[in-house]
């Protein structure tokens, strides 16, 4: 039925024999992709003539942010220093706790069976929502910015690890079977062979994984984990927009000027 409809091309070669192309998939893809537009559709209750007659509303907010209220400046600089000091302490510690989950996920250098698991832990890590793992820090260690670092920690690790494990292995062995077979340990030949090759990318991606890690942290104050997200919630619970065009404003600035300096950083390690 399919060769009926999409009918292979046919090629002739010099010598007179008849080759026939390969048949593409894009029809079947196109076809699936549209029938899973249709599903989503009907699923999530999407309403085109709603999104027209309300869309607007978001300008209107918008509108009423602008200008921003330059005296709520003052009630900005704690929160916004705590968050930034939660996502740089739990980027640190959760990249420094990211290079053993790695080791321990990369079959090349242990056991698939230890690789396996440790594959496993990680992407539970990365399932769980950052704002659930915080809410669950909160009931743990109480409300507070103690609660947002460990959410961030937790992600960082799950971030780092994976694409770190994938680095490690991907790394050519040549030099790291070359120390085992001198009498160095695993451990030894992955300090000296496999880890110096990926520790320009581990840092690169750990700087990203900073970066971000700001803008997650600006939310986890909806669930008491401290931070600018506490004063965001407030703002907008009471409609200040005013205010929150503030915070907002003054979140865009610092995420900027962290991205540019962690790029800058980034093109020196590569």
């Amino acid at each position: 039925m399919y060769d009926r409809i999409f009918p292979p091309a046919k090629i002739t070669l010099p010598n007179g024999k008849i080759v026939y192309e390969k048949k593409s998939r894009a029809p079947i893809i196109l076809v699936l992709l549209v029938l899973a537009t249709i599903i989503s559709v009907r699923f999530t209750n999407f309403d085109l003539n709603t999104l027209f007659k309300r869309g607007h509303e978001f300008f209107v907010i918008i509108g009423q942010m602008i200008p921003p209220k330059w005296d709520y400046l003052n009630n900005i600089w704690k929160p916004l220093l705590d968050t930034i000091k939660m996502s740089l302490l739990g980027s640190i510690l959760g990249s420094i706790a990211a290079v053993p989950a790695a080791y321990f996920a990369s079959s090349n250098i242990v056991s698939k069976p230890v690789a396996a698991v440790a594959k496993f832990f990680l992407s539970i890590l990365r399932t769980l929502p950052t704002l659930v793992t915080a809410l669950i820090a909160t009931f743990i260690f109480g409300l507070g910015t103690l609660a947002g670092t460990v959410a961030i920690f937790l992600f960082t690790i799950a971030y780092v690890g994976k694409l770190l494990y994938e680095q490690i292995e991907n790394a050519n062995m040549g030099s790291f079977e070359a120390m085992e077979s001198i009498g160095m340990g695993r451990l030894q030949a992955f300090r000296y062979a496999i880890f110096p090759q990926v520790l320009p990318n581990y840092l690169s991606t750990s700087l990203f994984s900073f970066e971000g890690n700001v803008r997650y942290a600006a939310i986890l104050g909806y669930v008491g984990a401290g931070g600018i997200g506490l004063l965001l919630d407030e703002s907008l619970g009471w409609r200040d927009y005013s205010s929150v065009g503030m915070i907002l404003l003054m979140l865009i600035i610092t995420v900027y000027l962290i991205e540019k300096v962690s790029e800058h950083f980034r093109k020196k390690l590569i």
